[in-house]
């Protein structure tokens, strides 16, 4: 540690003010006591800039959420190391803790045996409201830099009471999940032209089955695709609630999919979702009712022990699930917008989703480096061989590079993956 600053009371006194105005723009009011008060005391004992002063909270975050070693013991070794004074030994510091930090993030992360603390209980309420917003769309992420599917969406529910650490749901609507009120009267209003295909899902604002057909929204979903027979409906979930639809008869244009991870990622970073054997029961049991069942992978986590678990459910797959009866599987990777990870940051508790060397997207989203996504897609889609030439594989968000080194192809166009992509499911 330094020593005393040999300034004047006055400038000291107007420092400190500055301080507390830089403390309430940063991490910091979100640090633990002990960690808040020594960075405190590091700022004013080195005069942090307001950008320094935010990237040492931020620094101090990331450690508290990853588990790491914690920001005071880690600044005391580096500082016991340091050379030089005042600003030369500022920059130095700051450097070895960006270093350190940079070390953590490219290297594969390891989780605890015990796992990782689950965050609170959230308690979502599902509320019926009738709303002037639209509930159809193309996909969001859709775009020409990507080779993409041409995804619909349809925002039958805004919300989902998991807790997923990466989820962009969370951050956009909070606590609180809407249904249309007025949803047969919407899905009535959308015009398609009947001589046209379309890929439409429900997974985009909330899960797709969490909900069962709480206020009658699946029945007027699957009334929709009984009535569009032009359209592939998919409703995405993480959850098990199948009931409603083994009780009743699907429509064939409708698709039911679970995002899969492994029981390392569930179990940390999938807060309330189903278990993986839930899921694939759930998935079995629809399977076993004549319904089409797909699955995605993505995101897909660079971890320790990631090869060995990846390699454990696409066996699962393999053994459990006939490729007849599997439309299609998708895989993609972790890919954040800075929204999301500011919101990561603030609601902190135990997660290493952000433990990754985050690089811009062909979009400006931030995501793992080519090498890392291609080493995770090439294994999985290895290990699924048994099932190439049978099951319609497709990536998430990636550029035809990532396309031809993981598959051996890629589409010329957009519209070309989506004409192949429904023409082998419709």
């Amino acid at each position: 540690m330094p020593g005393p600053v040999t300034e004047a009371p006055a400038e000291v006194g107007g420092y400190a003010l500055k301080l507390q105005s830089f403390s309430e723009r940063t991490l910091l009011p979100r640090l633990e006591p002990p960690t808040r008060d020594f960075i405190l005391g590091l700022a004013m004992a080195y005069r942090f800039t307001f950008q320094e002063l935010r990237q040492v909270a931020q620094a101090a975050r990331d450690l508290e959420m990853w588990c790491e070693e914690p920001l005071e013991p880690l600044w005391l070794r580096l500082d016991s190391a340091a050379t030089g004074t005042g600003r030369e030994r500022k920059k130095a510091l700051l450097g070895s803790l960006q270093r350190h930090l940079l070390e953590l993030s490219r290297g594969p992360k390891a989780y605890p045996d015990e796992g990782l603390a689950a965050p609170a209980y959230r308690r979502v309420r599902l509320e019926e409201r009738q709303t002037d917003k639209e509930i159809f769309g193309l996909c969001p992420a859709y775009s020409d830099r990507t080779v993409c599917c041409g995804l619909y969406t349809l925002d039958a529910v805004r919300g989902c009471p998991f807790g997923c650490s990466y989820c962009t749901i969370q951050t956009f609507y909070g606590e609180a999940a809407e249904l249309e009120a007025d949803l047969s009267t919407k899905l009535a209003a959308i015009e398609l032209d009947p001589d046209r295909r379309y890929h439409i899902g429900t997974g985009q604002s909330s899960d797709s089955l969490v909900w069962g057909n709480r206020l009658d929204h699946l029945e007027s979903l699957l009334g929709f695709a009984a009535d569009h027979p032009n359209v592939l409906l998919e409703l995405k979930t993480k959850s098990d609630n199948i009931r409603y639809l083994l009780d009743r008869q699907v429509p064939e244009n409708v698709v039911c999919s679970w995002s899969l991870s492994t029981d390392t990622l569930i179990r940390n970073e999938e807060h309330g979702t189903a278990s993986l054997r839930r899921r694939l029961d759930a998935a079995g049991s629809v399977a076993d009712a004549g319904i089409p069942v797909a699955f995605h992978f993505h995101p897909m986590v660079h971890y320790l022990d990631w090869r060995d678990e990846y390699s454990a459910v696409a066996r699962q797959l393999v053994e459990r699930f006939n490729p007849t009866e599997v439309a299609f599987l998708s895989m993609g990777s972790v890919t954040l917008i800075k929204p999301v990870i500011k919101e990561i940051r603030q609601r902190g508790g135990e997660t290493k989703i952000l433990q990754m060397e985050l690089v811009p997207d062909a979009h400006g989203k931030l995501t793992y480096p080519d090498a890392i996504k291609l080493e995770l897609f090439q294994h999985l889609y290895r290990e699924l061989s048994a099932w190439h030439g049978k099951v319609f594989f497709y990536l998430c968000m990636e550029p035809s590079h990532i396309w031809e080194q993981t598959f051996g192809h890629a589409y010329e166009s957009n519209e070309a993956f989506e004409e192949d992509f429904l023409g082998a499911l419709l």
